[in-house]
């Protein structure tokens, strides 16, 4: 009797284990499997019922998407994607509203302008009396001796005149003061800064730099592009929890306005702190990457002079340091900029007839930085303004090119603002990105106009339609701070290049369609600093970064322009509002 029990229970754990195994085998798996729903690839999300413009040449509109993990699963009709749907996939309607890929914006300066939001601001300010007054109020709440910073400030607003120490130093009495100009080549400073720096009248200007003086010879306040150095280098500097919170800032803003990844340049200035631009990215970025606080994509770029520096990091760790931050390549300036009237022209300026502007770093010195850098296969990019520094910029490109052999190398201009006669189809011809930012000629077509003529601004000031037509890639931007964040606005004004107080197009013929700005801001701009296997389009694959618009008529945005963000998305989630 106890040897049936022993040989039953053998006999029942036997088949246990095999029955087992026969279960879980891969035949019983794969047969179990067709017969149960697979949820494997369910969508975390379906957008259904819009307009979606993809920005992809191959598919450029879709009314619905999927996405799972972050990433684009599938676009089409909402019927062709009901497969993807399973447990715990949700739905968004639109309702009919335009949706397009994230905004890139191609140039920005991105922890400057957190910075700057919290300080004097003085955008917009168009009369002498309301700048003094922002600065007093801030004087007020200044503990006394520590530094007044701030800028934003154009002096074509209010006429033209320049701001001087004089203007201030009576209300900023008991603090030291910098208030940077908005393009950044230009900033005032009070009697007590200029003090503390050591500027006199027997002071000299630095290579690539203007000290302003009155006409009795005293520092006027004004210093231009590589002088801000001598206030600049006084400056306490800024704290890391002080730059953690304007990257935080900044970008939290910069969601408001459907931007979703940006290419930032550092340092907002020449003769700034090389090493600026490497603690912000070890300081802030590596932080926030590490800490999980991103939420917005940032492609840096480095000072030339470091050139070697980001080649071994990128040597050691690719050109990815997660799907948030990307290293770009290294950036230089060849001249200033025009409302400083340090910009390089081959012409003077008309209304300064001594004075062609500046080219802020020496030309040889710039060749053999730009080689090694090209050498190393780092992308560059190079800040060139005046019709002077986009040529000798455009040179120095093709001699790079030639000595170091074909690639896709995708040199760059930052600006590219104005060109000479041909100059837009050597782009083209070359193969280099022009990176501009339409929002610039708003203010600047008065300015141009002023300081060239009517000529030469009408003939070369930025050509949008023509820099697009000698197939070069053009790629949008703002260049924030010195132009708030905005690229709905950006695309307006490059569709019609109407300047404020205008009521009739600044040359007409180079207006771009809402086609042609869209994509300028998105897979353009992705292109224009190698990003476009991830970002710029919503295609299959790519990372979910899209904006919810507030119309629903394309025909009307296409004609007007016009629209608002009313969601923004990062990765397939609501990031916005």
């Amino acid at each position: 009797m106890n040897l049936r029990i022993v040989i039953s229970a053998s006999i029942a754990i036997f088949l246990s284990i095999l029955f087992f195994h026969l279960l879980n085998s891969n035949y019983w798996l794969k047969w179990r499997a067709s017969l149960i729903p697979s949820t494997k690839l369910a969508a975390d999300l379906i957008v259904k019922n819009g307009v979606i413009f993809t920005s992809d040449p191959s598919f450029t509109f879709a009314d619905s998407m999927a996405i799972r993990d972050g990433r684009i699963l599938r676009l089409g009709n909402y019927s062709s994607l009901q497969d993807l749907a399973g447990y715990g996939t949700k739905e968004l309607n639109l309702k009919g509203k335009i949706v397009v890929p994230g905004f890139i914006d191609s140039h920005v300066h991105l922890i400057f302008s957190g910075l700057q939001m919290a300080r004097v601001r003085l955008q917009g300010v168009s009369r002498k009396d309301e700048f003094v007054r922002r600065v007093k109020e801030a004087a007020l709440n200044a503990k006394r001796g520590s530094w007044i910073l701030g800028g934003g400030w154009n002096n074509e607003l209010w006429g033209g005149e320049l701001p001087v120490a004089s203007w201030i130093d009576d209300v900023t009495s008991d603090s030291p003061l910098w208030l940077a100009r908005m393009d950044g080549h230009m900033g005032l400073a009070n009697s007590m800064a200029l003090k503390l720096a050591g500027v006199t009248n027997l002071s000299k200007d630095p290579n690539g730099g203007t000290i302003m003086k009155t006409a009795d010879g005293e520092p006027a306040g004004l210093l231009i592009d590589a002088a801000m150095e001598l206030i600049l280098s006084r400056i306490p500097e800024v704290s890391v929890d002080e730059r953690r919170e304007a990257m935080l800032r900044a970008s939290s803003f910069a969601l408001t306005r459907g931007v979703t990844a940006v290419v930032d340049f550092g340092r907002y200035f020449p003769g700034a702190p090389v090493e600026d631009s490497w603690r912000d990215f070890s300081d802030v970025y590596h932080w926030a990457d590490s800490s999980g606080k991103m939420i917005i994509r940032v492609c840096l770029f480095f000072p030339m002079e470091t050139w070697s520096r980001l080649y071994d990091v990128i040597h050691k760790a690719g050109h990815a340091l997660s799907n948030w931050i990307y290293f770009g390549g290294v950036k230089a300036f060849a001249d200033g900029s025009l409302g400083s009237n340090s910009a390089l022209f081959h012409e003077p300026y008309f209304d300064d007839p001594h004075n062609s502007g500046l080219q802020v770093v020496e030309f040889e010195s710039l060749l053999n930085m730009t080689m090694a850098s090209d050498k190393s296969g780092l992308q560059v990019a190079i800040h060139a303004i005046g019709d002077r520094a986009n040529d000798l910029v455009l040179d120095m490109y093709e001699s790079v090119a030639s000595k170091n052999g074909k690639r896709d190398r995708r040199f760059r201009i930052e600006h590219a603002q104005h060109l000479a006669p041909g100059t837009a189809d050597r782009f083209g011809k070359q193969g280099i990105v022009a990176s501009v930012q339409p929002d610039h000629l708003l203010d600047d077509a008065d300015v141009a106009i002023r300081k060239l003529g009517v000529d030469r601004a009408q003939k070369g000031s930025y050509l949008f339609r023509s820099l697009l037509s000698s197939n070069a890639l053009l790629a949008l931007g703002s260049d924030w701070p010195v132009t708030s964040i905005y690229p709905l606005c950006a695309v307006r004004t490059a569709m019609k290049r109407i300047p404020r107080g205008w009521n009739h197009a600044w040359i007409p013929s180079e207006r771009l369609s809402l086609n042609d700005a869209l994509i300028a801001h998105t897979i353009s701009a992705a292109q224009a600093c190698f990003l476009e296997n991830e970002i710029g389009s919503l295609s299959t694959g790519k990372l979910a970064d899209f904006v919810i618009l507030s119309t629903d008529s394309w025909d009307e945005f296409a004609t007007e322009g016009s629209a608002s963000v009313e969601a923004t998305y990062v990765g397939g989630i609501q990031a916005y509002p």
